[in-house]
């Protein structure tokens, strides 16, 4: 028959059972933990690029390229139609004042200058030709004007003596009428070869004044056609570099094509490149920032090219230091456009993560785990990114690329 347990075995038997659901619990509780930590990703510290929350200003920009340019360059033409005979220097070499670059040929701008030459001579000559004629005009007038003067005298002292034998009654009327009639003649004969005298005088002035207009526009061109003779030695104005010059040997230029482009190496500008998105924000003295080497160089757009090709707009900026010494021609640049401009914020360092994320969000490392908080993100630029809320200072950021946890409320770190 059974035996009722004694009231020790009874007490044994309890603590047995509450072993048992305590070591049950405690398994159960390390299960729940240990598959809670199979559950939550983890991160390698290492793959982790973080930076810490700051204050200080961030300036919003939108980023172009560019490369630096001369600010001033200057275009050589030909002075006249020629023949390229030779080539001295070639692009790329430095030059300083007087320096020739190359040759033309001016055998056809010296046939033009002995041709000139010889006009003139030969205007000269017209001149001379011209005083003399006038002189013998001159003279044969003088030669009738003292005929006539002597006539007139002899009239008048006929018609004397007709009023005198009118008066004693040796004459009539009728004959002294006639030697008053003649004495007019000759007076009026005489005027007539003083105004041919004067008008002549006055042809030969205005001839003198035309042949002294000829021959003075002809020895402006002649100095011009000598002085673009000389100017065919294509010679350096300033020092600088050759950034282009036509060297075909041989090849005919026209006055006023372009033979080579000489740059000055004493000031920089800079000519930049946006997408025509952006085309409705550049603005005439907009700010601009223009990274070279590290170096952040301040500048305004100076002006902008009024026609867009292939969705891109091109516009250039004036530096503040024109002369820094790391500008170099055709050097590239990053180009900054200032859009806005906040001072003493919340702001990280820029990174793949702001590039990429979709929300109103960051993560931020506290000890060895990653916890993923809301944050309002500002303006940015490619050194800062504004976090107006969410974040204190001193706080670790994850600015590495994080899309595959954006839905990830904790991330642990390895």
């Amino acid at each position: 028959m059974d035996r009722e347990l004694s009231a020790t075995t009874k007490q044994a038997n309890k603590r047995r059972r509450y072993w048992q659901i305590g070591i049950t619990l405690a398994l159960l509780a390390f299960a729940i933990v240990g598959f809670r930590s199979l559950l939550t990703p983890s991160l390698s510290r290492d793959k982790l690029r973080t930076a810490v929350v700051e204050r200080g200003p961030v300036v919003a920009t939108i980023s172009a390229s560019g490369v630096v340019v001369p600010e001033n360059e200057l275009v050589i033409t030909s002075p006249i139609q020629a023949r390229i005979e030779q080539v001295l220097l070639k692009a790329g070499e430095q030059v300083k004042p007087g320096d020739q670059i190359l040759l033309l040929d001016r055998a056809f701008t010296q046939l033009a200058y002995d041709k000139l030459k010889d006009e003139q001579q030969l205007n000269q000559h017209k001149s001379v030709q011209l005083r003399l004629n006038l002189r013998k005009t001159l003279n044969q007038l003088a030669s009738q004007l003292t005929i006539k003067q002597m006539r007139v005298k002899s009239l008048q002292a006929q018609l004397e003596d007709e009023k005198y034998l009118l008066k004693i009654g040796g004459t009539t009327q009728e004959s002294v009428k006639q030697a008053e009639l003649n004495l007019k003649i000759a007076q009026q004969e005489l005027q007539e070869i003083e105004r041919d005298m004067a008008t002549e005088r006055e042809l030969l002035k205005a001839d003198e004044q035309e042949l002294g207009f000829t021959l003075a526009m002809q020895g402006r061109s002649i100095e011009e056609l000598q002085r673009k003779m000389e100017q065919a030695e294509v010679r350096a104005t300033h020092n600088g570099v050759i950034t282009w010059v036509k060297n075909e040997i041989g090849s005919t230029v026209n006055a006023g094509d372009i033979i080579a482009r000489l740059a000055d190496l004493s000031s920089y500008k800079v000519k930049a490149t946006i997408s025509d998105t952006y085309a409705g924000q550049l603005l005439v003295g907009g700010n601009i920032i223009v990274r070279v080497n590290n170096a952040d160089l301040q500048g305004t757009i100076s002006s902008i090219e009024p026609t867009v090709s292939n969705g891109i707009v091109t516009f250039y900026v004036a530096l503040q230091d024109k002369a820094h010494q790391l500008l170099r021609p055709s050097l590239r640049v990053d180009v900054f456009v200032t859009m806005a401009s906040k001072g003493n914020v919340l702001r990280v360092k820029n990174g793949p993560y702001f590039n990429s994320a979709k929300g109103q969000q960051v993560f931020i490392v506290q000890g060895d785990e990653v916890l993923r908080k809301p944050a309002a993100i500002g303006v940015s630029n490619v050194d800062f990114v504004e976090l107006e809320n969410g974040v204190q200072p001193g706080d670790v950021v994850v600015i590495s690329e994080m899309a595959e946890y954006e839905h990830t409320e904790k991330l642990k770190l390895k």
